[in-house]
């Protein structure tokens, strides 16, 4: 089969060609397995943070990608949820131990033995692959392939960061960049809570459009001044800039959620900057978003199919997989960018 290949570290800003498409074997599925036939996968930020080192290092050589959809095309003896045929998806949990206080708690998420699809196993960039029954989805009607792959990280992880922020209809919440998960936020945010007003800063007026076009009550950039402060603010960034500027934004009690892997280090100077009574003075709160549950995948689709949600996507072929990500290490990131295989 054919796959884009990932074999060490790179950094992108003197590398255009991090992954190499190669001939591998097929993989064959364990009896509580599915092989998936790949139709599409989705292109995420973390894949940059796994090149570039921001993670927990990949098992290399790794095939990356975690926003999978395809159909399966042969089961293990054991699996009764999936036949051939069936359209699943999968997402960045590719395996958890099962057995951990965090896993009987439906917290697989922070389970000691997680694995991340596309990082610790072989990922979508490629022809086939293999996941447990556990942790494959089956995919609402009512989404294409294209459609469907972005919510299954972008879409997902901006339902846990929504819940993460505790919105009541009505509390007013801010969004911190505007990429792939914070245009579906926005969208979740506009049907849960139609009283709420979101205000997105983003550094590009481009995208700042684009959330306007979307329904956002405000625009601005990173450093402007809102006209009201913000109950919550899910910060989507890959830097520090926005957290310390969100801070500022909050009123008493409010809470930063801040939806990112790692945050890279080319400003973290700025954290020099944080002041005590300024930014964290009256209550407010920081909390992180650690990976997706298979709860939240599961509850976020069937939300999906019922708003409806409709990413915005912009297919590439598989072969083209390194131009697609270095479009979004440049910030060119309008809805989400999706591997057609």
């Amino acid at each position: 089969m054919k796959a884009m290949v990932l074999s060490r570290l790179w950094d992108l800003s003197s590398c255009s060609n991090p992954l190499e498409l190669k001939d591998l074997p097929k993989p064959v599925p364990s009896e509580s397995e599915v092989l998936i036939r790949v139709s599409v996968c989705g292109v995420c930020h973390t894949e940059l943070d796994e090149i570039e080192g921001r993670t927990p290092p990949p098992r290399f050589p790794v095939v990356p990608g975690h926003q999978v959809v395809g159909t399966v095309e042969q089961a293990g003896a054991s699996v009764i949820r999936f036949r051939p045929g069936d359209r699943v998806g999968v997402a960045w949990v590719h395996s958890a131990c099962g057995k951990c206080k965090f896993c009987r708690d439906g917290a697989e998420n922070l389970c000691g033995d997680f694995r991340a699809t596309g990082r610790d196993a072989d990922g979508g960039y490629a022809e086939y692959m293999t996941v447990g029954e556990d942790f494959a989805y089956s995919i609402p009607d009512v989404f294409t392939d294209s459609e469907a792959a972005p919510l299954l990280c972008a879409g997902a992880i901006g339902y846990r960061s929504m819940r993460l922020a505790g919105i009541k209809d009505g509390e007013r919440l801010g969004l911190t960049g505007f990429g792939a998960s914070a245009h579906l936020v926005l969208k979740m945010v506009r049907h849960r809570c139609p009283g709420s007003e979101i205000f997105v800063f983003a550094r590009s007026e481009k995208e700042r459009a684009f959330a306007r076009e979307l329904g956002a009550a405000w625009t601005g950039e990173t450093e402007e001044e809102p006209p009201e402060l913000l109950r919550a603010i899910v910060d989507t960034t890959p830097v520090w800039k926005p957290v310390v500027e969100a801070l500022k934004r909050l009123e008493p009690g409010g809470r930063l959620v801040i939806n990112a892997i790692r945050k890279e280090e080319s400003d973290k100077e700025y954290l020099l900057k944080l002041d005590y009574p300024t930014h964290l003075w009256c209550e407010k709160e920081i909390k992180s978003v650690a990976n997706v549950t298979r709860q939240d995948v599961t509850e976020f689709l069937d939300l999906a199919a019922e708003i409806p949600i409709k990413p915005a996507v912009r297919e590439f072929s598989l072969e083209d997989a390194n131009r697609a990500l270095l479009e979004v290490k440049d910030g060119n990131i309008r809805g989400a960018k999706v591997l057609r295989i």
